[in-house]
């Protein structure tokens, strides 16, 4: 397969994993409030969509919106593995989520008000984000590079 639409397939993948990382990990209390929590809030806040079409509704909006950040972050993840070819690909999947997340969730996020900004999270729930993106961009560079390498 082609880089490219593997590194999407690899996000979409690693999309749906890191929802049920944090759907779980919220519930079983090992997480506090997730950032997917707080995304259907901002949703809610910014549309009034609860009124409408309820928590389940946002809920469903907001999966949409972390399926297509998920695929639009992996589709980057092949110019990435270029660019360090020699670095191992769970190492710079690593780096490129911490990027990520210092971009999306320590800046651009506390921004637009969808969280309160990661000083006063505090350091659990920052490192909770910061461990879900880690994750997202370790799935996604594993399943991409496999998929790449696989189908020939």
């Amino acid at each position: 397969m082609r880089t490219l639409p593997a590194a999407i397939i690899g996000g979409l993948i690693a999309g749906v994993a890191t929802t049920a990382l944090m759907t779980v990990a919220r519930k079983s209390g090992a997480f506090g409030k997730t950032l997917d929590r707080d995304a259907v809030d901002w949703i809610d806040d910014v549309a009034g969509s609860r009124a409408v079409i309820g928590d389940a509704g946002t809920s469903i909006i907001e999966f949409a919106n972390h399926l297509a950040a998920s695929a639009a972050f992996a589709a980057a993840w092949p110019t990435v593995r270029k660019l360090a070819p020699d670095i191992p690909a769970p190492l710079l999947a690593a780096g490129y989520g911490t990027a990520l997340y210092a971009i999306n969730i320590g800046a651009i996020a506390p921004a637009l008000g969808i969280t309160e900004g990661e000083i006063e999270a505090g350091p659990r729930k920052a490192t909770e984000r910061w461990t879900v993106h880690v994750v997202q961009t370790v799935v996604t560079a594993l399943i991409a590079d496999r998929l790449a390498d696989t189908s020939g």
